[in-house]
């Protein structure tokens, strides 16, 4: 392992592309933690502690190994040249993609729609905001 330190948008894709694994040793309730998709996109697999949204976003021995302690995360490491960095892709566009994040919200939405203790939030009549006044050259 090295440290490399902060690293900007435009290396990030060949970064964490060629990295052998991201290891995400969170030791706090991460409610999400954007950077073990962006390694999942790049089809590499994470490491990550049992910890916050880690369980929720790796799949056990699929898209990478949830652990519970340093000697554990070491020996992941050995083991992670035996995923498929293609199924890692495919589990991301499957889950964490643009297009798959869209479906699900559009879903729940429907879902939401539909719920009759949420009735009382649906109005008969569409609310039209007022017209937007015209853009002044002072406004822009």
């Amino acid at each position: 392992m090295e440290f490399i330190g902060e690293i900007n948008d435009e290396e990030k894709p060949a970064f964490l592309g060629n990295a052998r694994a991201l290891l995400f040793p969170i030791d706090w309730p991460e409610p999400f933690g954007l950077v073990m998709i962006e390694a999942m996109a790049c089809g590499t697999p994470v490491i990550g502690w049992r910890c916050g949204s880690v369980p929720e976003v790796v799949d056990e021995g699929v898209t990478g190994h949830i652990v519970d302690s340093i000697a554990a995360a070491g020996a992941a490491v050995e083991q992670v040249d035996r995923l498929d960095r293609a199924r890692i892709r495919e589990v991301f566009e499957q889950r964490f993609s643009v297009t798959a994040m869209a479906r699900e919200y559009v879903g729940l939405y429907q879902t939401l729609l539909t719920r009759p203790d949420l009735r009382m939030f649906q109005r008969a009549e569409r609310w039209n905001p007022p017209p937007t006044p015209p853009c002044t050259p002072a406004m822009c």
